[in-house]
């Protein structure tokens, strides 16, 4: 008798604002009739990713087949959180084709694989692949490092010292652990930036693993889907710098979520955003804006000084129309500060 296949899933990883949840709506508008459940994960208290994909109005995308771990990582939570979300839609009466895994942009990719070589699970469902999306113009810009210049100057001092901060060490391991990598926003580019972008990322990449570039994080299903690379049996090829320590957690980052009230437009919104950011250093921005006179939802996403916005839905019946953000940094942002100016 058969053994019956295994679902495959397919994790998608990179850090804040590269496009992962973009890609995702590619892919569910591109499904194809393959039926695809969502697993999506938030660093904070405001589950902004999931609501945009709950509110894409895509036909085969139902609230059933998003499911979000909030407040936490899931690198760090998979016994908890993560594995009885995945035995949960295994067990569903009609399971997925296909399951797609969207981790927060502070996650480390190597302990989810690694959960799905657990007893639990480990008969059921495959990790089909790991696609690491990297924001073209943010690694041109050196932002996936606190500081590049002042490393690039301590590291030419001293090459015996490692002086790596959190945010290269998380580009680092969401390379290491990649089977494709996806250079986003590549129309941001030219072709010189373009390609000291990939020079960059095959660095820390393992043999024959390839990069792609694309923009708005469209690119065609049966690229992303149907790696078959089975990567929990490969666990030993894809380094991290915690495989001695065991242990991971975010104190390197915090974040917070701001309520304010409704934008005379959004072209001030942004306005009052944009200084803000400059002065503190904020990573990452991304939540909800109502505008007077509006009535849709306006998504808004930030990485750096960079922000975006579109309205995503209409505001429905009985929902308090608010704005409501959620800002990411390193640790030590002064949120007190931040509030004020925001709010002022």
């Amino acid at each position: 008798m058969e053994k019956p296949s295994k679902i495959p899933a397919t994790v998608i990883t990179g850090f804040l604002g590269a496009g992962k949840t973009s890609a995702i709506r590619h892919l569910l508008q591109n499904a194809k009739g393959r039926r695809i459940a969502l697993v999506i994960n938030e660093f904070g208290d405001l589950g902004v990713d999931g609501e945009i994909l709950k509110g894409c109005g895509i036909e085969d995308c139902g609230e059933e087949d998003v499911v979000e771990l909030a407040n936490g990582c899931i690198c760090c939570t998979v016994a908890d959180d993560f594995l009885p979300t995945i035995q949960a839609l295994l067990d569903r009466a009609d399971p997925p084709d296909h399951i797609v895994i969207e981790t927060s942009g502070l996650a480390l990719p190597k302990p989810l694989v690694k959960a799905f070589a657990w007893p639990e699970v480990r008969t059921r469902t495959t990790v089909d692949g790991v696609i690491t999306m990297i924001d073209g113009p943010a690694v041109a810009d050196g932002l996936f490092a606190g500081d590049p210049e002042a490393v690039a100057a301590q590291r030419e001092a001293d090459e015996n010292l490692d002086h790596e901060t959190p945010l290269e060490e998380l580009f680092e391991e969401q390379l290491a652990c990649a089977d494709m990598v996806v250079i986003n926003k590549a129309d941001m580019l030219d072709d010189a930036q373009l390609q000291a972008v990939e020079a960059t990322v095959a660095r820390h990449l393992r043999p024959a693993v390839k990069s792609l570039r694309t923009s708005h994080g469209a690119v065609d299903i049966a690229v992303l889907l149907g790696l078959d690379a089975a990567a929990e049996d490969d666990l030993d090829s894809r380094h991290s710098h915690h495989d001695a320590a065991g242990e991971h957690d975010h104190d390197d980052f915090t974040s917070f979520s701001i309520a304010l009230g409704e934008a005379e437009a959004p072209e001030a919104l942004l306005a009052r955003l944009l200084p803000v950011i400059a002065e503190h250093g904020i990573l990452r921005v991304k939540g909800f804006a109502a505008v007077t006179g509006k009535a849709m939802r306006l998504v808004v996403q930030g990485v750096g000084d960079r922000l975006q916005h579109y309205y995503d839905r209409d505001w429905q019946p009985g929902e308090e129309r608010s704005t409501r953000l959620v800002i990411i940094g390193e640790t030590g942002l002064d949120e007190a500060a931040i509030r004020a100016a925001l709010a002022s």
